[in-house]
């Protein structure tokens, strides 16, 4: 069985590698992709080699890391999966993935691939909003409509029920989609509350994006820091040290598959979570999409990726 994955081989080169399938471990599962996404805000910079938080990258490094697909193998010691299930894991862009079957995540047989995939970035979204753990009277803040700042915005309205919360996002074309997700009011970077707000979330990874926050909120308000710092540093602004403000990172998920029992289920009455995708490419097509990205032909939140069973 041959393998074809997709590779970063430099600056802009994505090439398609294909190599033998190694033998399935007796711990694995080996997934047949049936869709996969690009992360634009995480994927594009390393792209064009301008992730700022990765200044020396090593190539080949493999592209993607969100997976679906079906399980048509398992190994003889797995017990948490059977052939015909379907999970999502971080392989990234490749036809099939053998993986540990500790790291896959079952998905039920009603969720669509979309939902499935969401569930991953929706996870790492969540362990930052947890940090806060804002009660439902408390306002907040979030900068930036990309899949993070959405996904922010799903769990702070559907998990933590809070009931006031704005967000900060230049680009106009984002605001109807974060309207949908239940915003209570939209603002242009010169134009936002200041000492409004218990709680900020950044997800812009702007420094402008940060320093609004620090104005925004509060004295002795917190701050999660989401973006992953990849396009810009971001520095503390006097605000920061006049408001004596808290400042948290977050990374990664908490509990991709705890959390993605709940995401599954809040799903059903948020439909519109799946709209995070708004541009649909066959499997074939990745690479002509990366260069339309980097060249800023098209602009979507993000990116689904088809075709692989054909």
């Amino acid at each position: 069985m041959i393998q074809r994955s997709l590779q970063l081989m430099g600056k802009r080169n994505v090439a398609w590698q294909e190599s033998e399938m190694p033998a399935l471990g007796t711990d694995e599962v080996l997934i047949k992709t049936i869709a996969t996404a690009i992360s634009i805000g995480a994927e594009l910079p390393q792209y064009e080699q301008s992730d700022a938080a990765d200044p020396s990258p090593v190539y080949p490094r493999k592209v993607g890391y969100e997976s679906y697909g079906e399980v048509v193998a398992i190994g003889s010691s797995v017990r948490a999966f059977k052939i015909g299930d379907k999970a999502i894991d971080f392989y990234g862009q490749k036809n099939f993935g053998i993986v540990k079957a500790e790291n896959a995540y079952l998905v039920p047989e009603h969720i669509d691939s979309r939902t499935a995939l969401l569930a991953i970035l929706s996870c790492d979204a969540a362990k930052g909003v947890r940090k806060l753990n804002p009660k439902k009277q408390a306002r907040v803040m979030v900068t930036g409509m990309g899949t993070m700042g959405l996904l922010a915005v799903h769990y702070l309205k559907n998990f933590f029920k809070v009931q006031h919360v704005d967000v900060i996002e230049p680009d106009r074309s984002r605001w109807n989609m974060a309207k949908t997700f239940g915003v209570n009011a939209i603002y242009l970077p010169a134009d936002y509350p200041e000492d409004l707000y218990d709680f900020g979330i950044e997800c812009s990874a702007t420094n402008e994006g940060f320093a609004c926050l620090q104005q925004a909120v509060k004295s002795h308000g917190e701050i999660c820091v989401l973006s992953d710092g990849n396009k810009e540093t971001l520095a503390l602004q006097p605000e920061f040290f006049e408001k004596e403000l808290r400042i948290v990172g977050s990374s990664d998920g908490w509990d991709y598959r705890e959390h993605a029992q709940w995401f599954y289920g809040a799903a059903e009455s948020t439909p519109y979570v799946k709209d995070i995708f708004q541009h649909e490419i066959d499997h074939a097509e990745i690479k002509r999409c990366f260069e339309a990205l980097a060249k800023r032909e098209i602009n979507p939140i993000k990116v689904f990726v088809s075709g692989w069973e054909g």
